[in-house]
């Protein structure tokens, strides 16, 4: 089965993690990516702060789809900022880049059920 790493900052993410799904606290803009990036997790969760100006908030997630990584955001009215576990426990998807829906990651949904059939699929 796929590791789960619970983390409330992505900057938490070690190398040893590659492979794993990540979910974060983290909002998703481009700075997170770049941890995401090192550490080469099968998905990243972060959380969409809101979006922001110019998007900022979900920047990362194309920045990471250009590095052929999933990554997906919680709407910031599901999940506390900054809680990876109240993105688990209470997030629902907001957005989600290429690769994440590819995995079966899908918008206006509840976080965690997608998370045990991804990690079911790869189990």
């Amino acid at each position: 089965m796929v590791a789960l790493r619970i983390v409330d900052s992505i900057t938490q993410l070690q190398p040893a993690d590659a492979g794993c799904i990540a979910l974060s606290g983290s909002h998703g803009g481009a700075s997170s990516a770049r941890y995401a990036m090192a550490a080469r997790p099968l998905l990243s969760v972060f959380n969409d702060a809101g979006v922001g100006k110019d998007d900022a908030g979900i920047a990362g997630l194309a920045m990471l789809q250009a590095a052929g990584l999933a990554a997906c955001t919680v709407s910031h009215t599901s999940a506390r900022i900054g809680q990876a576990d109240s993105t688990l426990a209470d997030g629902v998807v907001s957005h989600a880049n290429l690769a994440a829906r590819t995995l079966g990651i899908e918008p206006g949904l509840a976080l965690k059920p997608q998370i045990e059939q991804l990690q079911r699929r790869h189990a």
